[in-house]
Protein backbone atom coordinates (compact mmCIF):
# COMPACT_ATOMS: atom_id res chain seq x y z
CA UNK A 1 0.00 0.00 0.00
CA UNK A 2 3.05 2.25 -0.19
CA UNK A 3 6.55 2.73 -1.55
CA UNK A 4 9.28 4.38 0.52
CA UNK A 5 12.85 5.57 0.76
CA UNK A 6 13.96 6.39 4.32
CA UNK A 7 17.32 7.87 5.29
CA UNK A 8 17.80 7.94 9.08
CA UNK A 9 19.86 10.50 10.99
CA UNK A 10 18.99 13.12 8.36
CA UNK A 11 16.28 15.79 8.11
CA UNK A 12 13.12 14.43 9.80
CA UNK A 13 10.87 17.39 8.93
CA UNK A 14 8.13 15.88 6.78
CA UNK A 15 5.76 17.68 4.40
CA UNK A 16 2.91 16.60 2.12
CA UNK A 17 3.61 17.25 -1.58
CA UNK A 18 0.27 16.41 -3.23
CA UNK A 19 0.84 12.68 -3.78
CA UNK A 20 3.68 11.86 -1.37
CA UNK A 21 5.44 12.76 1.87
CA UNK A 22 8.99 14.12 1.71
CA UNK A 23 11.53 15.42 4.16
CA UNK A 24 12.95 18.89 3.71
CA UNK A 25 16.21 17.57 2.30
CA UNK A 26 14.24 15.17 0.03
CA UNK A 27 16.35 12.24 1.16
CA UNK A 28 13.29 10.43 2.55
CA UNK A 29 10.02 9.87 0.74
CA UNK A 30 6.80 7.88 1.23
CA UNK A 31 4.45 7.39 -1.74
CA UNK A 32 1.05 5.96 -0.70
CA UNK A 33 -0.93 3.84 -3.14
CA UNK A 34 -3.60 6.12 -4.57
CA UNK A 35 -7.04 4.55 -4.30
CA UNK A 36 -10.38 5.47 -2.77
CA UNK A 37 -10.00 2.59 -0.30
CA UNK A 38 -6.71 4.00 1.08
CA UNK A 39 -6.04 7.03 3.26
CA UNK A 40 -2.92 8.58 4.77
CA UNK A 41 -2.15 10.89 7.66
CA UNK A 42 0.83 12.30 9.50
CA UNK A 43 1.43 13.73 12.97
CA UNK A 44 4.43 15.38 14.59
CA UNK A 45 5.22 16.72 18.05
CA UNK A 46 8.05 18.75 16.49
CA UNK A 47 10.51 15.97 17.32
CA UNK A 48 8.93 12.65 16.44
CA UNK A 49 6.84 12.10 13.30
CA UNK A 50 4.28 9.35 12.72
CA UNK A 51 3.16 8.68 9.14
CA UNK A 52 0.33 6.20 8.51
CA UNK A 53 -0.93 4.65 5.27
CA UNK A 54 -3.98 2.50 5.87
CA UNK A 55 -7.15 1.02 4.46
CA UNK A 56 -10.16 3.18 5.04
CA UNK A 57 -12.81 2.06 7.49
CA UNK A 58 -16.53 2.53 6.79
CA UNK A 59 -18.53 5.36 8.39
CA UNK A 60 -15.44 7.46 9.04
CA UNK A 61 -14.49 10.58 7.06
CA UNK A 62 -11.33 10.33 5.03
CA UNK A 63 -8.29 11.73 6.83
CA UNK A 64 -6.51 14.78 5.48
CA UNK A 65 -2.93 13.95 4.47
CA UNK A 66 -1.33 17.20 5.64
CA UNK A 67 1.16 16.85 8.51
CA UNK A 68 -0.44 18.01 11.76
CA UNK A 69 1.40 19.28 14.83
CA UNK A 70 0.44 17.98 18.28
CA UNK A 71 1.70 17.91 21.85
CA UNK A 72 3.90 15.04 23.00
CA UNK A 73 1.04 13.47 24.98
CA UNK A 74 -1.33 13.71 21.99
CA UNK A 75 1.33 12.07 19.84
CA UNK A 76 1.67 9.20 22.32
CA UNK A 77 -2.10 8.67 22.32
CA UNK A 78 -2.22 8.70 18.52
CA UNK A 79 0.61 6.18 18.28
CA UNK A 80 -1.14 3.84 20.70
CA UNK A 81 -4.47 4.18 18.88
CA UNK A 82 -2.86 3.51 15.49
CA UNK A 83 -2.25 -0.13 16.41
CA UNK A 84 -5.96 -0.65 17.01
CA UNK A 85 -6.96 0.08 13.43
CA UNK A 86 -9.27 -2.77 12.24
CA UNK A 87 -7.96 -2.87 8.65
CA UNK A 88 -4.55 -3.00 6.98
CA UNK A 89 -1.97 -0.31 7.76
CA UNK A 90 1.70 0.60 7.66
CA UNK A 91 3.23 2.96 10.26
CA UNK A 92 6.47 4.85 9.72
CA UNK A 93 8.15 6.54 12.68
CA UNK A 94 11.10 8.91 12.53
CA UNK A 95 12.92 11.28 14.87
CA UNK A 96 16.13 13.34 14.67
CA UNK A 97 19.22 11.25 15.27
CA UNK A 98 17.23 8.01 15.57
CA UNK A 99 16.81 4.92 13.36
CA UNK A 100 13.58 4.81 11.36
CA UNK A 101 10.92 2.23 12.17
CA UNK A 102 8.29 0.68 9.88
CA UNK A 103 5.48 -1.41 11.40
CA UNK A 104 2.80 -3.49 9.66
CA UNK A 105 -0.71 -4.12 10.92
CA UNK A 106 -2.30 -7.51 11.58
CA UNK A 107 -4.91 -7.39 8.76
CA UNK A 108 -2.46 -7.63 5.88
CA UNK A 109 -3.89 -7.05 2.41
CA UNK A 110 -0.78 -6.10 0.47
CA UNK A 111 2.88 -7.07 0.91
CA UNK A 112 5.75 -4.79 1.84
CA UNK A 113 9.24 -5.82 0.77
CA UNK A 114 12.33 -4.10 2.17
CA UNK A 115 15.96 -3.72 1.12
CA UNK A 116 18.69 -1.19 1.81
CA UNK A 117 21.91 0.33 0.60
CA UNK A 118 24.54 2.00 2.79
CA UNK A 119 22.34 4.93 3.77
CA UNK A 120 18.72 4.33 2.86
CA UNK A 121 15.92 1.84 3.50
CA UNK A 122 13.85 1.08 0.42
CA UNK A 123 10.42 -0.53 0.47
CA UNK A 124 7.58 -1.34 -1.90
CA UNK A 125 4.52 -3.51 -2.39
CA UNK A 126 6.07 -4.38 -5.76
CA UNK A 127 9.28 -6.36 -5.35
CA UNK A 128 10.39 -5.18 -8.80
CA UNK A 129 11.17 -1.77 -7.28
CA UNK A 130 13.88 -3.45 -5.18
CA UNK A 131 15.55 -5.17 -8.11
CA UNK A 132 18.67 -2.93 -7.89
CA UNK A 133 19.26 -4.15 -4.34
CA UNK A 134 18.75 -7.89 -4.92
CA UNK A 135 21.72 -9.97 -3.83
CA UNK A 136 22.22 -13.72 -3.82
CA UNK A 137 19.67 -16.46 -3.30
CA UNK A 138 18.41 -17.28 0.20
CA UNK A 139 18.98 -21.04 0.08
CA UNK A 140 16.69 -21.86 2.99
CA UNK A 141 13.76 -19.99 1.43
CA UNK A 142 14.46 -21.43 -2.02
CA UNK A 143 14.38 -24.93 -0.53
CA UNK A 144 11.00 -24.24 1.07
CA UNK A 145 9.60 -23.13 -2.26
CA UNK A 146 11.05 -26.01 -4.26
CA UNK A 147 9.64 -28.49 -1.73
CA UNK A 148 6.23 -26.78 -1.82
CA UNK A 149 6.64 -26.07 1.88
CA UNK A 150 5.99 -22.31 2.09
CA UNK A 151 6.55 -20.57 5.39
CA UNK A 152 5.49 -17.07 6.43
CA UNK A 153 8.63 -15.26 7.46
CA UNK A 154 10.83 -12.25 6.79
CA UNK A 155 12.75 -14.35 4.27
CA UNK A 156 12.31 -14.02 0.53
CA UNK A 157 14.06 -15.81 -2.33
CA UNK A 158 16.71 -13.08 -2.27
CA UNK A 159 19.04 -12.77 0.70
CA UNK A 160 19.01 -8.96 0.61
CA UNK A 161 15.23 -8.47 0.27
CA UNK A 162 13.01 -9.00 3.32
CA UNK A 163 9.26 -9.25 3.83
CA UNK A 164 7.62 -7.20 6.59
CA UNK A 165 5.26 -9.72 8.16
CA UNK A 166 2.11 -8.87 10.10
CA UNK A 167 2.68 -6.83 13.30
CA UNK A 168 6.44 -6.93 12.70
CA UNK A 169 8.63 -3.82 12.96
CA UNK A 170 11.60 -3.07 10.74
CA UNK A 171 14.36 -0.99 12.34
CA UNK A 172 16.89 0.72 10.08
CA UNK A 173 19.81 2.83 11.15
CA UNK A 174 22.31 1.62 8.56
CA UNK A 175 21.55 -2.05 9.24
CA UNK A 176 18.10 -3.60 8.72
CA UNK A 177 16.59 -5.65 11.52
CA UNK A 178 13.04 -7.06 11.54
CA UNK A 179 11.55 -7.71 14.97
CA UNK A 180 8.69 -10.19 15.13
CA UNK A 181 5.70 -9.62 17.46
CA UNK A 182 4.41 -11.86 20.23
CA UNK A 183 2.28 -14.82 19.04
CA UNK A 184 -1.38 -14.02 18.47
CA UNK A 185 -3.82 -15.76 20.80
CA UNK A 186 -6.45 -18.15 19.43
CA UNK A 187 -9.67 -19.23 21.12
CA UNK A 188 -10.19 -22.81 19.92
CA UNK A 189 -13.37 -24.84 19.52
CA UNK A 190 -16.39 -24.10 21.72
CA UNK A 191 -19.53 -26.05 22.49
CA UNK A 192 -22.71 -24.74 20.88
CA UNK A 193 -25.64 -23.76 23.06
CA UNK A 194 -28.88 -25.67 22.35
CA UNK A 195 -30.66 -24.27 19.31
CA UNK A 196 -27.69 -22.20 18.19
CA UNK A 197 -28.29 -20.53 14.83
CA UNK A 198 -24.90 -21.18 13.29
CA UNK A 199 -25.87 -20.16 9.77
CA UNK A 200 -27.40 -16.95 11.04
CA UNK A 201 -24.24 -16.16 12.98
CA UNK A 202 -22.17 -16.99 9.90
CA UNK A 203 -24.18 -14.59 7.75
CA UNK A 204 -23.79 -11.87 10.38
CA UNK A 205 -20.03 -12.48 10.53
CA UNK A 206 -19.86 -12.21 6.73
CA UNK A 207 -21.82 -8.97 6.81
CA UNK A 208 -19.56 -7.56 9.51
CA UNK A 209 -16.43 -8.50 7.53
CA UNK A 210 -17.83 -6.89 4.38
CA UNK A 211 -18.88 -3.78 6.29
CA UNK A 212 -15.48 -3.01 7.85
CA UNK A 213 -14.42 -1.12 4.71
CA UNK A 214 -16.47 1.35 2.63
CA UNK A 215 -17.46 -1.07 -0.14
CA UNK A 216 -19.11 0.53 -3.18
CA UNK A 217 -21.28 -2.25 -4.66
CA UNK A 218 -21.50 -0.47 -8.03
CA UNK A 219 -17.72 -0.61 -8.45
CA UNK A 220 -17.00 -3.86 -6.61
CA UNK A 221 -16.44 -7.08 -8.54
CA UNK A 222 -16.59 -10.48 -6.87
CA UNK A 223 -14.19 -13.21 -7.93
CA UNK A 224 -16.81 -15.96 -8.29
CA UNK A 225 -14.88 -19.14 -9.10
CA UNK A 226 -17.83 -21.45 -8.51
CA UNK A 227 -16.21 -22.85 -5.36
CA UNK A 228 -17.65 -22.86 -1.86
CA UNK A 229 -15.72 -19.88 -0.49
CA UNK A 230 -16.14 -17.32 -3.25
CA UNK A 231 -19.70 -18.57 -3.78
CA UNK A 232 -20.62 -18.04 -0.15
CA UNK A 233 -19.19 -14.50 -0.03
CA UNK A 234 -20.56 -13.40 -3.40
CA UNK A 235 -24.09 -14.75 -2.98
CA UNK A 236 -24.44 -13.12 0.44
CA UNK A 237 -23.27 -9.78 -0.93
CA UNK A 238 -25.65 -10.10 -3.89
CA UNK A 239 -28.53 -10.67 -1.47
CA UNK A 240 -27.68 -7.36 0.15
CA UNK A 241 -27.04 -5.45 -3.10
CA UNK A 242 -29.30 -7.05 -5.73
CA UNK A 243 -28.47 -6.51 -9.42
CA UNK A 244 -25.43 -4.37 -8.58
CA UNK A 245 -22.51 -6.77 -8.20
CA UNK A 246 -20.27 -7.80 -11.10
CA UNK A 247 -18.42 -11.13 -11.16
CA UNK A 248 -15.40 -12.68 -12.86
CA UNK A 249 -13.57 -16.00 -12.98
CA UNK A 250 -10.86 -18.07 -14.62
CA UNK A 251 -12.27 -21.15 -16.32
CA UNK A 252 -10.43 -24.37 -15.55
CA UNK A 253 -9.86 -27.43 -17.74
CA UNK A 254 -10.43 -31.14 -17.33
CA UNK A 255 -13.54 -33.01 -16.16
CA UNK A 256 -14.47 -30.28 -13.68
CA UNK A 257 -14.80 -27.54 -16.31
CA UNK A 258 -18.44 -28.11 -17.31
CA UNK A 259 -19.36 -28.53 -13.66
CA UNK A 260 -17.65 -25.23 -12.78
CA UNK A 261 -19.68 -23.40 -15.41
CA UNK A 262 -22.94 -25.02 -14.22
CA UNK A 263 -22.23 -24.19 -10.58
CA UNK A 264 -21.35 -20.58 -11.36
CA UNK A 265 -24.50 -20.20 -13.44
CA UNK A 266 -26.64 -21.62 -10.63
CA UNK A 267 -25.05 -19.29 -8.10
CA UNK A 268 -25.62 -16.27 -10.31
CA UNK A 269 -29.25 -17.32 -10.86
CA UNK A 270 -29.97 -18.09 -7.20
CA UNK A 271 -29.53 -14.42 -6.27
CA UNK A 272 -29.57 -11.33 -8.46
CA UNK A 273 -26.10 -10.32 -9.62
CA UNK A 274 -25.29 -7.55 -12.08
CA UNK A 275 -25.00 -8.16 -15.80
CA UNK A 276 -21.18 -8.08 -15.98
CA UNK A 277 -19.49 -11.49 -15.73
CA UNK A 278 -15.92 -11.46 -17.00
CA UNK A 279 -14.66 -14.94 -17.92
CA UNK A 280 -11.12 -15.81 -19.01
CA UNK A 281 -10.37 -19.31 -20.27
CA UNK A 282 -7.20 -20.37 -18.48
CA UNK A 283 -6.84 -23.29 -20.91
CA UNK A 284 -6.36 -20.72 -23.68
CA UNK A 285 -4.64 -17.90 -21.77
CA UNK A 286 -2.18 -20.36 -20.29
CA UNK A 287 0.42 -19.73 -17.60
CA UNK A 288 3.94 -19.51 -19.09
CA UNK A 289 2.48 -18.07 -22.30
CA UNK A 290 5.18 -16.35 -24.41
CA UNK A 291 3.33 -13.03 -23.93
CA UNK A 292 3.46 -13.34 -20.13
CA UNK A 293 5.57 -10.54 -18.64
CA UNK A 294 7.15 -13.05 -16.27
CA UNK A 295 8.35 -15.18 -19.20
CA UNK A 296 9.52 -12.08 -21.07
CA UNK A 297 11.95 -11.21 -18.29
CA UNK A 298 10.05 -8.70 -16.16
CA UNK A 299 11.04 -8.57 -12.49
CA UNK A 300 7.97 -10.43 -11.25
CA UNK A 301 8.21 -11.58 -7.66
CA UNK A 302 8.32 -15.37 -7.25
CA UNK A 303 5.49 -14.90 -4.74
CA UNK A 304 3.07 -13.46 -7.28
CA UNK A 305 0.22 -15.60 -8.58
CA UNK A 306 1.53 -18.82 -10.18
CA UNK A 307 -1.19 -18.51 -12.84
CA UNK A 308 0.21 -15.10 -13.65
CA UNK A 309 -0.76 -14.68 -17.29
CA UNK A 310 -4.43 -15.73 -17.08
CA UNK A 311 -4.85 -13.89 -13.78
CA UNK A 312 -3.37 -10.71 -15.28
CA UNK A 313 -5.63 -11.07 -18.33
CA UNK A 314 -8.67 -11.38 -16.09
CA UNK A 315 -7.51 -8.44 -14.01
CA UNK A 316 -7.21 -6.25 -17.10
CA UNK A 317 -10.76 -7.16 -18.06
CA UNK A 318 -11.99 -6.35 -14.56
CA UNK A 319 -10.32 -2.94 -14.59
CA UNK A 320 -11.73 -2.18 -18.04
CA UNK A 321 -15.23 -2.95 -16.75
CA UNK A 322 -15.01 0.03 -14.38
CA UNK A 323 -14.51 -1.89 -11.13
CA UNK A 324 -12.08 -0.53 -8.55
CA UNK A 325 -12.33 -3.23 -5.87
CA UNK A 326 -12.08 -7.03 -6.16
CA UNK A 327 -13.59 -9.23 -3.45
CA UNK A 328 -12.36 -12.83 -3.15
CA UNK A 329 -12.98 -15.99 -1.17
CA UNK A 330 -9.32 -16.37 -0.19
CA UNK A 331 -8.91 -17.66 3.36
CA UNK A 332 -12.05 -19.80 3.34
CA UNK A 333 -10.07 -23.04 3.41
CA UNK A 334 -8.06 -22.02 6.46
CA UNK A 335 -11.05 -20.50 8.26
CA UNK A 336 -12.62 -23.95 8.68
CA UNK A 337 -9.44 -26.05 8.62
CA UNK A 338 -9.13 -28.95 11.05
CA UNK A 339 -6.34 -28.87 13.59
CA UNK A 340 -3.57 -31.44 13.82
CA UNK A 341 -5.32 -32.90 16.87
CA UNK A 342 -8.61 -33.23 15.01
CA UNK A 343 -7.05 -34.64 11.86
CA UNK A 344 -3.54 -35.98 12.47
CA UNK A 345 -1.49 -35.80 9.31
CA UNK A 346 2.09 -35.41 8.18
CA UNK A 347 2.94 -31.98 6.84
CA UNK A 348 3.65 -31.90 3.13
CA UNK A 349 6.92 -30.72 1.66
CA UNK A 350 9.31 -33.08 3.42
CA UNK A 351 12.34 -34.64 1.80
CA UNK A 352 10.46 -37.93 1.98
CA UNK A 353 7.86 -36.44 -0.35
CA UNK A 354 10.60 -35.07 -2.61
CA UNK A 355 12.25 -38.41 -3.37
CA UNK A 356 10.44 -38.63 -6.68
CA UNK A 357 11.41 -35.08 -7.68
CA UNK A 358 14.49 -35.88 -9.72
CA UNK A 359 15.57 -32.24 -10.02
CA UNK A 360 15.87 -31.46 -6.29
CA UNK A 361 19.49 -30.46 -5.65
CA UNK A 362 21.82 -31.44 -2.83
CA UNK A 363 21.53 -28.07 -1.06
CA UNK A 364 17.80 -28.56 -0.63
CA UNK A 365 18.35 -31.78 1.32
CA UNK A 366 21.07 -30.09 3.39
CA UNK A 367 18.83 -27.26 4.59
CA UNK A 368 15.39 -28.92 4.52
CA UNK A 369 15.48 -29.72 8.25
CA UNK A 370 15.90 -26.00 8.99
CA UNK A 371 12.83 -24.90 7.05
CA UNK A 372 10.98 -23.78 10.17
CA UNK A 373 13.87 -21.69 11.48
CA UNK A 374 13.19 -17.96 11.54
CA UNK A 375 9.51 -18.15 10.68
CA UNK A 376 7.03 -15.60 11.99
CA UNK A 377 5.04 -16.44 15.15
CA UNK A 378 1.36 -17.42 14.91
CA UNK A 379 -0.77 -14.59 13.55
CA UNK A 380 -4.44 -13.79 14.00
CA UNK A 381 -4.90 -14.89 10.37
CA UNK A 382 -3.52 -18.21 9.13
CA UNK A 383 -0.07 -17.85 7.61
CA UNK A 384 -1.08 -19.67 4.42
CA UNK A 385 -3.89 -17.16 3.98
CA UNK A 386 -1.44 -14.28 4.42
CA UNK A 387 0.83 -15.75 1.74
CA UNK A 388 -2.17 -16.16 -0.58
CA UNK A 389 -3.17 -12.52 -0.12
CA UNK A 390 0.40 -11.46 -0.84
CA UNK A 391 0.33 -13.55 -4.01
CA UNK A 392 -2.83 -11.94 -5.37
CA UNK A 393 -2.21 -8.29 -4.51
CA UNK A 394 0.50 -7.01 -6.91
CA UNK A 395 -1.32 -7.96 -10.12
CA UNK A 396 -4.48 -6.26 -8.85
CA UNK A 397 -2.66 -3.14 -7.62
CA UNK A 398 -0.91 -2.62 -10.96
CA UNK A 399 -4.36 -2.51 -12.57
CA UNK A 400 -5.66 0.05 -10.05
CA UNK A 401 -7.76 -2.53 -8.18
CA UNK A 402 -7.91 -2.87 -4.40
CA UNK A 403 -8.31 -6.41 -2.98
CA UNK A 404 -10.79 -7.34 -0.24
CA UNK A 405 -10.84 -10.74 1.46
CA UNK A 406 -13.71 -11.17 3.97
CA UNK A 407 -12.57 -14.64 5.09
CA UNK A 408 -9.26 -13.09 6.19
CA UNK A 409 -10.96 -10.73 8.62
CA UNK A 410 -9.71 -11.62 12.14
CA UNK A 411 -13.25 -11.73 13.53
CA UNK A 412 -14.26 -14.15 10.78
CA UNK A 413 -11.21 -16.29 11.53
CA UNK A 414 -12.12 -16.37 15.22
CA UNK A 415 -15.69 -17.37 14.34
CA UNK A 416 -14.41 -20.32 12.31
CA UNK A 417 -12.02 -21.43 15.05
CA UNK A 418 -14.86 -21.56 17.58
CA UNK A 419 -17.06 -23.87 15.49
CA UNK A 420 -17.33 -27.56 16.38
CA UNK A 421 -15.63 -29.94 13.99
CA UNK A 422 -18.93 -31.00 12.43
CA UNK A 423 -19.39 -27.54 10.99
CA UNK A 424 -15.83 -27.25 9.71
CA UNK A 425 -15.16 -30.74 8.37
CA UNK A 426 -15.46 -30.88 4.55
CA UNK A 427 -16.59 -27.24 4.61
CA UNK A 428 -19.99 -28.08 6.01
CA UNK A 429 -20.46 -24.43 6.97
CA UNK A 430 -20.21 -23.19 3.39
CA UNK A 431 -22.10 -26.15 1.96
CA UNK A 432 -25.04 -25.65 4.31
CA UNK A 433 -25.10 -21.93 3.67
CA UNK A 434 -25.35 -22.48 -0.11
CA UNK A 435 -27.95 -25.21 0.44
CA UNK A 436 -30.05 -22.76 2.47
CA UNK A 437 -30.28 -20.63 -0.68
CA UNK A 438 -31.95 -23.54 -2.48
CA UNK A 439 -28.95 -24.63 -4.51
CA UNK A 440 -28.73 -28.15 -5.90
CA UNK A 441 -26.39 -30.96 -4.97
CA UNK A 442 -24.37 -30.05 -8.07
CA UNK A 443 -23.33 -26.93 -6.13
CA UNK A 444 -23.20 -28.29 -2.59
CA UNK A 445 -21.88 -31.80 -3.32
CA UNK A 446 -20.00 -31.57 -6.65
CA UNK A 447 -19.02 -34.88 -8.18
CA UNK A 448 -15.92 -33.68 -10.03
CA UNK A 449 -12.75 -32.12 -8.71
CA UNK A 450 -12.36 -28.50 -9.77
CA UNK A 451 -8.75 -27.36 -9.88
CA UNK A 452 -6.14 -25.82 -12.14
CA UNK A 453 -4.26 -29.12 -12.42
CA UNK A 454 -5.11 -29.54 -16.10
CA UNK A 455 -4.22 -25.90 -16.78
CA UNK A 456 -0.78 -26.42 -15.24
CA UNK A 457 -0.28 -29.68 -17.16
CA UNK A 458 -1.23 -28.08 -20.47
CA UNK A 459 1.00 -25.07 -19.74
CA UNK A 460 4.00 -27.25 -18.93
CA UNK A 461 3.54 -29.43 -22.01
CA UNK A 462 2.92 -26.53 -24.41
CA UNK A 463 5.23 -23.83 -23.02
CA UNK A 464 7.12 -25.21 -20.04
CA UNK A 465 9.18 -27.76 -21.95
CA UNK A 466 10.77 -25.03 -24.04
CA UNK A 467 11.52 -22.91 -20.97
CA UNK A 468 13.12 -25.86 -19.18
CA UNK A 469 15.17 -26.68 -22.26
CA UNK A 470 16.38 -23.06 -22.45
CA UNK A 471 17.22 -23.20 -18.75
CA UNK A 472 19.38 -26.27 -19.28
CA UNK A 473 21.13 -24.68 -22.26
CA UNK A 474 21.79 -21.26 -20.76
CA UNK A 475 22.36 -22.24 -17.14
CA UNK A 476 20.66 -21.00 -13.99
CA UNK A 477 21.47 -19.49 -10.63
CA UNK A 478 19.53 -22.44 -9.20
CA UNK A 479 22.11 -24.82 -10.65
CA UNK A 480 24.98 -22.70 -9.36
CA UNK A 481 23.51 -22.71 -5.84
CA UNK A 482 23.02 -26.50 -5.84
CA UNK A 483 19.24 -26.07 -5.48
CA UNK A 484 18.30 -27.74 -8.75
CA UNK A 485 20.22 -30.67 -10.20
CA UNK A 486 20.57 -30.18 -13.97
CA UNK A 487 20.89 -33.91 -14.66
CA UNK A 488 17.74 -34.63 -12.70
CA UNK A 489 15.95 -31.76 -14.44
CA UNK A 490 17.01 -33.17 -17.80
CA UNK A 491 15.41 -36.47 -16.82
CA UNK A 492 12.24 -34.69 -15.76
CA UNK A 493 12.12 -32.86 -19.09
CA UNK A 494 12.60 -36.16 -20.91
CA UNK A 495 9.56 -37.54 -19.09
CA UNK A 496 7.51 -34.54 -20.21
CA UNK A 497 8.72 -35.00 -23.80
CA UNK A 498 7.62 -38.63 -23.73
CA UNK A 499 4.11 -37.74 -22.55
CA UNK A 500 4.45 -39.52 -19.21
CA UNK A 501 3.02 -36.66 -17.15
CA UNK A 502 2.52 -37.37 -13.45
CA UNK A 503 0.55 -34.61 -11.74
CA UNK A 504 2.02 -35.08 -8.27
CA UNK A 505 5.58 -34.81 -9.54
CA UNK A 506 5.65 -32.85 -12.76
CA UNK A 507 3.26 -30.09 -11.69
CA UNK A 508 5.99 -28.88 -9.34
CA UNK A 509 8.20 -28.06 -12.33
CA UNK A 510 6.24 -24.84 -12.72
CA UNK A 511 7.79 -23.63 -9.47
CA UNK A 512 11.26 -24.46 -10.81
CA UNK A 513 10.49 -22.29 -13.83
CA UNK A 514 9.13 -19.44 -11.72
CA UNK A 515 12.16 -19.41 -9.42
CA UNK A 516 14.55 -19.59 -12.38
CA UNK A 517 12.81 -16.70 -14.12
CA UNK A 518 12.84 -14.64 -10.92
CA UNK A 519 16.54 -15.32 -10.31
CA UNK A 520 17.35 -14.42 -13.93
CA UNK A 521 15.35 -11.18 -13.72
CA UNK A 522 16.71 -10.02 -10.36
CA UNK A 523 20.27 -11.33 -10.32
Amino acid sequence: MLKLHLTPYADSTWEWFGDRYRTGDRRSEIVPYRHSMVEYLALTDSQRTLLVVRERVADRPRCEPAVRTSSASEYDQARQAADQWPADYILVESAPGEPVQVTAGSCRTTPLYLAHDADTLHGSWDMADLRPFAGGINVREAARLLLYRPRYSADTLFATILRLTERATAHFGGHLFVRYPAPALHIGTRELVPGADVLGAFVQALDDALDVRPLDPDRALFHLTGGFDSGTVATRAAERFPKRLSTAALLIGGPGREQQMRRRAEMRNAVRFGAVDELVDAMVELPLHPDCVRVRGAAISPYEDPLHYPFARMTDRIAASGAHTVVTGLGGDEMVALTQEEYPHRASGSMEDAKSLLWIGRRVSEVADFGDDGIAPPAAVNSMTLLSLESAAPVLLRAGLWPLHPFADPAMVAFGEALPIGWRELKQLQRRRLSSLGMSRDVTLPAQRESFAEVVEHALILHGKGLLSDMLKSGSALFDAGLVDPDGLRKGLKELNHASYDELRHSQLIEVIHLHLAAAAYL
